[in-house]
């Protein structure tokens, strides 16, 4: 090895050590804030709160190092993967810490603990936030892409635990047996705890990418296009966006009073256009918040869906198209093209494919 390559070793092994030291800091800060939330200790949130200042300087020394390294050594590809990354996760540590601090503000403003059911709620999430978080930063400090794989799938199961909390939360409000600000500074930390699962699935990709360099995918959304019969207008939606965004997007249709068939010259028109789907038959809507939460975007086709959707999932977005008055399905047709290709430019942008 050259005295070149040694002093790149050992500047990286240098980033590497730093690195490790911060998220140990911020895995104690999770730690603290939540012992501090589940015994009420206002001295402990209150020093978490402060300690958050060294940790911040620690990841601007950090990112200095990053920036210094690459302007030292102008890195090829594999070393410059993993400074990119490292520049990426000290800002998900960042946040981490941040969430922490913004969860031991909360726990000094409750006038008691969180009351039972949601106290059983907090602490599972808290433990399968703070399990994903070790296990994500111990993928990346391993360099291990297949762990950090297993540990992305992981941080899929916390979404059913905070629905429920919010549940339970809601019912505490109702029950008006909490004041206001107890109800705010409660969901100021399921929020939170949230956030830190989201914050090591990030983790995780750095990881995939540093070690392999595969970046993260763009997203594909789910979009749900209902009105009451789902037998014309929201038949040419879906087809329109197969057709029109097939890389983009997952399409369905759905109706919460739908016809037997689907109307003869809307499915003449998709015919002529050549825009396929998958079944032309109307399709009863669930409007089961479980089933819902599949989608990232609800579309109401000329209607307001409001009423047919009791519990709208936190994660999902409910849209109203406005059509103006049309004859038949052809006038329709170049009305409905324009707004899925503005809904799809939104959510992927002007290339959206």
């Amino acid at each position: 090895m050259s005295h070149y390559e040694r002093r790149i070793e050992q500047d990286l092994d240098s980033i590497s050590q730093q690195v490790k030291a911060a998220a140990e800091e911020v895995e104690q800060a999770l730690d603290d804030a939540v012992r501090a939330l589940l015994t009420q200790d206002r001295d402990l949130a209150n020093a978490t709160i402060l300690g958050d200042l060294k940790i911040n300087r620690e990841i601007r020394d950090i990112d200095h190092r990053c920036l210094s390294f690459v302007a030292r050594h102008l890195p090829s590809a594999g070393h410059l993967r993993y400074v990119s990354a490292v520049r990426r996760l000290i800002i998900e540590l960042e946040r981490v810490g941040d969430y922490a601090v913004a969860m031991c503000r909360a726990s000094v403003q409750l006038s008691e603990p969180p009351p039972g059911a949601l106290m059983r709620d907090v602490e599972m999430m808290a433990d399968h936030s703070r399990q994903t978080l070790s296990e994500a930063i111990k993928a990346f400090n391993a360099g291990n892409a297949d762990q950090a794989r297993a540990v992305r799938n992981l941080t899929t199961q916390m979404q059913s635990t905070f629905r429920r909390s919010l549940a339970d939360l809601a019912l505490v409000g109702k029950e008006g047996s909490r004041s206001t600000w107890d109800i705010l500074s409660l969901a100021t930390i399921l929020g939170r705890l949230e956030r830190v699962n989201d914050q090591a699935k990030n983790i995780c990709e750095e990881t995939i990418f540093a070690v392999t360099g595969e970046t993260k995918p763009p997203k594909v959304y789910r979009v749900l296009f209902i009105d009451e019969k789902d037998n014309c207008l929201t038949k040419m939606a879906e087809a329109i966006a197969r057709h029109d965004f097939p890389g983009s997007g997952r399409y369905a249709s759905a109706g919460w009073s739908p016809t037997d068939q689907m109307d003869t010259g809307c499915r003449s028109l998709l015919d002529r256009e050549g825009l396929d789907l998958d079944t032309y038959e109307p399709v009863q809507l669930q409007p089961v918040r479980d089933v819902l939460d599949d989608y990232h975007v609800i579309v109401g086709v000329g209607v307001d869906a409001h009423p047919q959707i009791p519990e709208l999932p936190f994660r999902t977005v409910l849209l109203r198209w406005e059509l103006p008055p049309v004859e038949n399905a052809a006038a329709a047709l170049p009305i409905l093209r324009t707004k899925v290709r503005e809904l799809m430019v939104t959510l992927r942008g002007e290339d959206a494919p």
